[in-house]
């Protein structure tokens, strides 16, 4: 567990606990966690628990699995106070939850918001994982018209919102961000806006998500698009907005709020991937002509230009090692 005054991560499994003590680890922990709830573990089924929280200022995110028993949220539990509503994206496998008198089956790419005010059931009948964000109803109740509404509505795969919502938190937890303060702050901020463009895909809610979560999530998402294809030499801002459904324009006025163009993002990744590839040793029989274009790069004389402008030396001399 890693902790700060606004911040902390719980990593919760079971892997490496013996089958009998897992249910009864599983129930102190929802017992006495933020989100409380009972354990009705499946007799003779297996059961795993495997997930990672994040506790942030106005948020929490979780990512992981639980299988093998039921969420149950009893009139008992629901503490006096917390109107707290979470949106639970189902990513892989099957989830079931029932509230409200209502009975939802979240397939892989589905999501629903629930309350802590609502007695609930959560159940996944087929293994897999899901993402759920966690915030206070005060944040959503000035972003989006009649947030009680959206309670236990199914948004299915392919919903505005959904698929950037899931791709940012995740990103974010990969790389690490929210361990940095100024970061996190603005993270969480981005996580409001774009769980109100899942919950209320209206006109009013893009044009307050846009303003900044949804832009931020797409910028995110081009860079991974660009730094994962930037050895394709037919890699365009064309092709990258056809992928992310957006205009060039639009994309390229992302990377100019940005400090950067989409040219310069470009080649920076192609910079980064050849100069890897001229310190890695299954390389070092490989021409530098040819590394270039492996890169991306069509014409060598701008390749080298580019690359002593970047790091100061040339690609000869990084392969040998005399470049500081």
């Amino acid at each position: 567990m890693n902790a700060n005054d606004d911040f902390s991560i719980l990593n919760v499994s079971t892997t490496d606990i013996p089958e009998g003590e897992r249910v009864p680890m599983l129930r102190e922990f929802y017992r006495c966690g933020v989100v409380k709830a009972e354990i009705d573990a499946k007799e003779g089924k297996p059961f795993e628990a495997r997930f990672t929280s994040h506790a942030l200022p106005e948020a929490q995110l979780m990512i992981g699995t639980l299988f093998g028993a039921r969420l149950i949220r009893t009139k008992q539990l629901i503490v006096d106070g917390d109107d707290s509503l979470a949106l639970i994206v189902n990513r892989s496998g099957t989830i079931g939850i029932s509230a409200r008198g209502r009975d939802l089956l979240l397939q892989p790419g589905d999501a629903a918001l629930t309350s802590a005010e609502d007695v609930m059931t959560l159940e996944r009948l087929s293994p897999g994982d899901c993402l759920s964000l966690r915030v206070p109803r005060r944040v959503l109740a000035p972003m989006i018209v009649d947030v009680d509404d959206a309670v236990m509505q199914l948004s299915p795969e392919g919903a505005a919102g959904v698929g950037l919502l899931v791709d940012y938190a995740a990103a974010l937890v990969r790389e690490e961000a929210l361990a940095i303060p100024a970061l996190r702050r603005l993270a969480v901020r981005h996580l409001h806006d774009l769980l109100a463009l899942v919950l209320d895909p209206a006109d009013e809610a893009l044009e307050i998500a846009g303003r900044r979560g949804v832009k931020a999530a797409r910028l995110r998402k081009a860079k991974v698009l660009i730094a994962n294809n930037c050895w394709r030499q037919d890699l365009s801002v064309t092709t990258v907005a056809q992928e992310l459904g957006v205009t060039p324009r639009y994309l390229q006025r992302l990377f100019e709020t940005d400090g950067k163009t989409f040219s310069s993002f470009l080649i920076e990744q192609r910079l980064k991937r050849a100069h890897r590839m001229l310190r890695e040793p299954e390389f070092a029989e490989r021409p530098v002509s040819s590394i270039a274009y492996d890169v991306g790069f069509g014409d060598l004389s701008y390749f080298n230009r580019s690359f002593r402008r970047a790091y100061g030396a040339t690609p000869s001399d990084v392969r040998s090692g005399t470049a500081e």
